[in-house]
């Protein structure tokens, strides 16, 4: 099995006391931006990098690491086992998002936080932003 190394980021704002989260919607589900450790980077570095490239935005400010999942997958007869490292990311510009077309990225959206739970499309990313809801509950 393959191991692969990645990180991401659940990129939030408040507005009226609401929380949001921006998702992508990439081969037909809803997902957070993330992608794969290049060499020479840390890993919080590749979560901002990737944040910055698949939604198109200024770099955004991390603000520490919510939690890491695992999960393995079948591609073109490889088996792989992906760990990704997820942290809290802010950024400057709420609403100028250019959504990376190369990495099947289609839409970009700001969904309230309680309805991101149940549509992202994969289990482990409704634990990401537990996480995350748990993390900005006793930060703020």
């Amino acid at each position: 099995m393959e191991k692969i190394i990645a990180a991401g980021g659940v990129l939030f704002k408040v507005k009226k006391g609401d929380i949001y989260v921006l998702l992508i919607y990439r081969r037909g589900v809803w997902d957070l931006p993330k992608g794969k450790l290049e060499k020479g980077e840390d890993i919080e570095e590749c979560a901002i990098r990737e944040v910055k490239e698949e939604v198109g935005c200024s770099t955004p400010k991390s603000f520490g690491k919510l939690t890491t999942t695992y999960h393995e997958y079948e591609e073109s007869g490889v088996d792989y086992g992906k760990t990704t490292h997820w942290y809290a990311m802010k950024t400057a510009t709420e609403n100028d998002f250019t959504p990376e077309v190369e990495e099947d990225i289609q839409k970009v959206a700001w969904v309230s936080l309680e309805k991101a739970v149940s549509k992202v499309g994969y289990n482990n990313l409704k634990e990401v932003l537990v996480s995350f809801k748990e993390w900005y509950t006793t930060t703020s």
